[in-house]
């Protein structure tokens, strides 16, 4: 039986400029439910997260055009991307290398060759470790911080029903798929919602609606 989180189709993006372990590694996430996006190296994984934002990267460390603790260093850099919980796979298994990685920023060191299934564990725990903190800064901050966005924001009847669903916790994909439309519908549509509101990412957005009692 699947896990739970598998089952959401949260959206990985997988770099790594090997064929052959993208391959191996996409099909593995894939059969396990996952929605995978790949990139061939730091640059290209860039532009991907200018158009959108995955629930967790995969990202090699040795890479041409910009290596894993670069691409890593940026992502944490970027308000937009920094709560993106990274995994850093690496044929360097030495003490000072998983050091390196951990301090750079990443949140799991994994040595290659590894096990799919150790692998699929760690992105699961991780997940999961991410929901727990999403929920907690829901809600249990104090109240009188509150998500700060322009007056007289209006919704689209339809961004009204995306962000409710957002704010459940659902994944583009699922969303798509409960309203009948396609994903890059409901990526415009959140996409639409964060310029409107002037938010950073889909947490936000899902905390604002909770606050204005939309979810």
């Amino acid at each position: 039986m699947k896990e739970t989180l598998a089952s959401e189709s949260k959206l990985l993006l997988l770099i790594d400029d090997d064929p052959n372990l993208i391959l191996l590694v996409r099909d593995y996430l894939e059969f396990r439910g996952f929605e995978v996006i790949v990139a061939e190296n730091g640059r290209e994984a860039l532009e991907i997260l200018e158009r959108k934002l995955p629930d967790m990267i995969i990202c090699d460390v040795m890479m041409p055009e910009m290596d894993g603790y670069t691409l890593v260093q940026r992502i944490r850099d970027n308000e937009r991307t920094s709560w993106i919980p990274v995994m850093f796979l690496s044929a360097k298994g030495q003490s000072q290398d998983r050091v390196k990685g951990l301090s750079t920023g990443s949140d799991v060191y994994m040595v290659k060759p590894f096990e799919p299934e150790e692998l699929v564990a760690q992105v699961e725990s991780s997940l999961k470790q991410t929901s727990r903190l999403m929920r907690y800064n829901t809600k249990s901050l104090d109240d009188s911080y509150k998500i700060q966005v322009p007056k007289n924001v209006e919704l689209t009847p339809t961004e009204l029903k995306v962000v409710n669903l957002v704010a459940q916790g659902m994944a583009n994909r699922e969303i798509a798929l409960r309203l009948k439309v396609s994903q890059r519908t409901i990526e415009s549509h959140v996409s639409n919602m964060l310029n409107k509101t002037s938010l950073h990412n889909r947490t936000e957005l899902a905390r604002w609606a909770m606050e204005n009692n939309m979810a």
